[in-house]
């Protein structure tokens, strides 16, 4: 989705969009595990309005999506809603020290042209909606490090070791008691 520039006025205005999830699930899923797929497009509601050569966007996405759970591999509802604002000044004037502070702000931006392009926005917010290590549910258990039982669902027979194997050599000194 792009806007205009010279269409954006200092009097807000609401705009409602899709935007495509297949550049997100494909940023999703680099690398070697896949831990959460979008099920369709994010829904974008957005509140625009300009103050001088500033821009200032405000909305909600929300997103319906899977995920993996890092401690039991099951699969679990990973659909999300997230808020978010950006102010964007246009490139020429922002190359200013001050600009430059400012860049480091998650809501300030820099554009180019007469045009701002808003998928780059969605899908940088679509991506923050997700935390980097997804569990099912905070209580996850996980599995069983020696059989894999889904410790969710249940115990498993495997025997628990209360002592460290790597203390094992300690176990074998012999400690002489001054007499």
């Amino acid at each position: 989705m792009r806007l205009r520039v010279d269409d954006i006025t200092a009097e807000a205005r609401e705009l409602t969009f899709p935007e495509p999830e297949n550049e997100i699930n494909r940023m999703l899923g680099v690398g070697a595990v896949r831990d959460y797929r979008l099920d369709g497009p994010v829904q974008v509601n957005l509140t625009y309005y300009r103050a001088g050569t500033e821009l200032f966007l405000q909305g909600e996405i929300s997103a319906a999506a899977h995920g993996s759970c890092a401690r039991c591999a099951e699969e679990f509802d990973a659909s999300r809603m997230r808020s978010f604002r950006y102010v964007l000044a246009p490139r020429s004037i922002g190359d200013d020290a001050a600009a430059a502070m400012r860049t480091e702000d998650l809501e300030f931006t820099l554009y180019d042209g007469d045009e701002v392009d808003l998928s780059p926005l969605i899908r940088e917010q679509a991506l923050l909606a997700y935390s980097t290590r997804p569990l099912c549910r905070e209580e996850c258990r996980g599995l069983c490090s020696r059989c894999g039982v889904n410790l969710n669902e249940g115990s498993c027979a495997c025997p628990t070791e209360t002592r460290d194997p790597r203390l094992a050599v300690l176990r074998n000194l012999k400690v002489r008691r001054p007499d």
